[in-house]
Order: structure tokens, then C-alpha cells, then sequence
């Protein structure tokens, strides 16, 4: 009876971090919820944002005009954009866009539709040495599917 016991409590719990791993992955972050405020001083981080930096998130929006042919990362919006959102400073950066950054060696080509993009979330301001670019929020994507 003990191995039967302890057979069913190794099943639960296994189970149980197999659901904790799905609920991870499946967490999804609005644009609205990125920051807790943004004034003349700058932009505080709203607290779901930090609690979910590192994890597996899910966001959906829309590809800026890109700024070549393949892409490796691209510019995630709210709304569809006509200029490029993150050519210039921290301080100039709008309050509803996301760096996507593809991993090491998949290109994108560029699109005009809803994107929704899961991958790994990261914030805090980061100048790429490469392009001169700063960005606030980031999502190492994992996966890129047309809505």
C-alpha cells in the first residue's frame, strides 16, 4: 500500500508542475500594462510587468514598418505605426510598443496583420551596441503567429 501511495502522490505532483508550467507559459501581458504611469519624469514599470520579467508571456500586436527585408527583431505596437518607434532615445520611447527579438539564426519576414508573440519578457532601458537602438521592454520570442 505504501509504493501505491507513493506512486499516486509522485503522479500529482507531477502533474501539478506540469500545470504550473503551462499556466507560466500561457500568461499574457496587454500593452496597457506595461507601466503604472508614465509622466514628464519618465516611465515606472507597473508591478505585473516586473513580476512577469524573465517568465514566458504572450502579447498581440502589430509589426512597425521594418527596417530591412529579414528580420531578427522587429518592433511590437499597439497599433499599427507608419515611422520607425525606437530610432532615437529612451526618452522619446512611446509607452506602447516591445522590442521582439527572434532567437539566433530564424529571420521573419516583414508582415501587415495582428501578430501575437510569446516569449521571454525582459525590461529596463538596453542600448543594442550593434544598431545604436534603445529599448525599454523585450520579448525574446520563442514563437511569432499571424492573428
Amino acid at each position: 500500500m505504501n509504493r501505491a501511495v507513493s506512486l499516486l502522490i509522485a503522479t500529482l505532483l507531477a502533474f501539478s508542475a506540469a500545470q504550473a508550467q503551462t499556466a507560466q507559459a500561457q500568461s499574457s501581458l496587454k500593452f496597457s500594462e506595461l507601466y503604472s504611469k508614465v509622466t514628464v519624469r519618465g516611465i515606472e514599470f507597473s508591478p505585473k510587468l516586473r513580476d512577469l520579467s524573465g517568465k514566458s508571456v504572450s502579447m498581440t500586436g502589430f509589426m512597425a514598418p521594418p527596417l530591412k527585408p529579414k528580420l531578427d527583431f522587429f518592433v511590437l505596437t499597439k497599433a499599427p505605426m507608419s515611422t520607425c518607434p525606437f530610432c532615437s532615445s529612451a526618452a522619446d520611447w512611446p509607452p506602447d510598443i516591445v522590442l521582439v527579438i527572434m532567437p539566433d539564426g530564424k529571420l521573419l519576414d516583414p508582415f501587415m496583420g495582428a501578430l501575437k508573440v510569446t516569449g521571454r519578457l525582459e525590461y529596463g532601458t538596453l542600448r543594442d551596441d550593434q544598431t545604436g537602438f534603445v529599448s525599454l521592454v523585450r520579448l525574446y520570442a520563442e514563437k511569432v503567429e499571424d492573428q
